[in-house]
């Protein structure tokens, strides 16, 4: 068997939780590779809208086995509380999950490091979520990180404390940056009664649990957060995540070898959203921008914040593409289109005097210039159940896209419940 992947190719938010959500009856296991409580995977069920952050978009399939793998940063506080929240909903969650004893711990002077790093950054930040997540992966690369594992172990009070100091301490020589000390007492506290229930969990080196599945004959789906164009290496630097979102971070946030991955699903709305700083070549600060966050109720799953808007980037998304040996495509939120007359599409970039299809190493060059392509709007296409029926105007947008990136687009998302799905 092999591990089937799926990942979101633009800034995040592509609609990932749905496709997982849809994807997950064909599947016995999905698995969680990286980020964090940053992420925000929105699955409607019928009348029941529900945000996931940490737990796997497969938790609402009973049959499913769901796995946090070690690339994940766990914070105790908001990881409860997305459990109680499931759990309130009747679901039996704690029997359907798993943890990785190599994930890492998201300490709340981790939050306040996040803080401090982007105030001390003025007009130039990053437009971090503030969730603690790139400080707990700056720990793990500096090899002082606390991990799940690390709370079975009889010292863990003193090494928790070891880091709080040495956090305290870089704290103490932020410029202009104060927190409330009684207010972090209380947080930690907290946070150790959380460390309790997840101790009441099974915990385990989830990469022997996932290659002996594969072995046995199981499906696994892995499921990314963020997007390709925030990826650490390849994303839009420095107004990246703090994590490897492209396939190859599967096998490092896993513990998957190369050679077991199957199919590769790439997930992209068919326009395009960024939250937070960072260069957007094809953002719409007019009206248009303006109707695709109203009618795509674009405003941030995590943070709440009002996403940017635009045109969808076919360089960019060539180049996720490439990046992730994509398979098949899924385009999300089609119907947000629906009331526009007219369509365009970015197909190359102006970069000064010269016209290219790549995408810069500077995206944010002042001297790049989007180069569109218009196409007709494809009206009302809600209620549409069958390929052949969808407006030609539709079909000719689906093709340009297909031609344009050499991959196929096997799943039309035309609203946000599980039926409003059309596959190929």
């Amino acid at each position: 068997m092999k591990v089937d992947i799926l990942l979101g190719l633009q800034w995040g938010d592509e609609g990932k939780g749905k496709v997982v959500d849809v994807l997950a009856p064909k599947y016995d296991i999905v698995a969680r590779f990286q980020g964090g409580p940053n992420a925000g995977h929105t699955l409607e069920i019928g009348t029941v809208k529900y945000v996931l952050h940490t737990i796997p978009s497969g938790v609402f399939n009973e049959n499913i086995l769901n796995v946090i793998g070690n690339g994940v940063v766990i914070d105790p506080i908001s990881f409860l509380e997305e459990v109680r929240g499931i759990e309130a909903l009747g679901i039996e969650i704690c029997k359907r999950l798993v943890i990785s004893t190599r994930a890492h711990l998201i300490l709340p002077t981790h939050r306040l490091l996040d803080a401090s790093s982007e105030a001390s950054k003025g007009k130039e930040k990053i437009g971090s979520t503030l969730k603690g997540i790139g400080p707990a992966y700056m720990d793990k690369t500096g090899r002082n990180g606390l991990r799940i594992g690390d709370i079975l172990e009889p010292d863990f009070a003193k090494r928790y404390g070891f880091l709080v100091e040495k956090h305290k301490q870089i704290l103490a020589t932020a410029t202009g940056f104060t927190y409330d000390h009684d207010k972090l007492a209380e947080d930690e506290k907290k946070w150790m009664n959380c460390i309790d229930f997840i101790r009441t969990l099974k915990c385990t080196d989830t990469e022997y649990l996932l290659n002996d599945a594969l072995r046995a004959g199981k499906k696994i789906l892995a499921e990314g957060a963020q997007g390709s164009l925030l990826d650490i290496d390849f994303g839009s630097y420095p107004f990246v995540t703090s994590s490897s979102t492209t396939c190859a971070g599967a096998c490092i946030g896993l513990g998957i070898a190369p050679s077991t991955i199957g199919s590769v699903v790439g997930v992209f709305k068919a326009y395009c959203t960024r939250v937070g700083s960072g260069p957007f070549p094809t953002e719409q600060l007019n009206e248009f921008g303006d109707k695709m966050c109203t009618i795509g109720r674009e405003f941030g799953s995590t943070t709440g914040r009002r996403r940017r808007c635009g045109w969808l980037d076919i360089p960019a998304l060539k180049r996720a593409i490439i990046l992730n040996g994509v398979t098949c495509l899924n385009m999300m939120k089609t119907d947000v289109l629906n009331d526009f007359d007219e369509i365009q599409v970015c197909t190359h970039y102006m970069l000064g005097d010269k016209q290219t299809d790549q995408v810069p190493y500077d995206l944010g060059a002042s001297n790049l210039k989007p180069i569109y392509r218009t196409f007709k709007g494809w009206g009302t296409i809600t209620d549409i159940s069958s390929y052949d029926k969808l407006p030609e105007e539709l079909k000719i947008y689906i093709k340009f896209i297909e031609e344009s990136v050499g991959v196929p687009i096997n799943l039309i998302s035309m609203g946000p419940e599980r039926n409003q799905t059309l596959t190929r």
